[in-house]
């Protein structure tokens, strides 16, 4: 399988790894079929701006370049923004990945959707975009 050179950058010399002790928003997904996990945390600040975000994931080299990927892209961004992360952009910072691992995209984007939903599930607010669940799909 061809991997561009920032996949494989992303992928040996991702950013963003840990997690973030008080986070205040936080997401987790999965793909039952390939087996990868993501979990994304979020901090976000009084303005609505995510002041940090960190992950960890347990998967594929694509799955953890699409997670680095996907922190860099919301970072210092506002929820709404991140919000609008969608998977085809994740793949488009990459330069690209094989047809058969799109798939991750698709995680990274859902696990940015989910920590926010945790984040207004806290704040109080309501949810008015569709929160992701686990899939079977490839």
């Amino acid at each position: 399988m061809n991997y561009s050179a920032k996949v494989m950058d992303h992928f040996t010399n991702p950013r963003n790894v840990g997690e973030i002790e008080d986070a205040n928003g936080v997401g987790m997904v999965g793909n039952a079929k390939c087996g990868d996990i993501m979990k994304m945390y979020l901090k976000i600040d009084e303005n609505d701006v995510i002041v940090d975000c960190k992950f960890k994931t347990f998967g594929c080299g694509a799955a953890i370049a699409t997670s680095s990927m996907a922190t860099e892209l919301i970072k210092g961004k506002t929820v709404s923004e991140a919000l609008a992360l969608t998977n085809s952009a994740v793949v488009e910072a990459l330069e690209g990945l094989p047809p058969v691992k799109v798939h991750c995209s698709v995680l990274a984007e859902e696990a940015v959707k989910c920590a926010v939903a945790d984040y207004y599930t806290r704040i109080g607010r309501p949810i008015d975009f569709e929160v992701p669940t686990e899939h079977d799909e490839e």
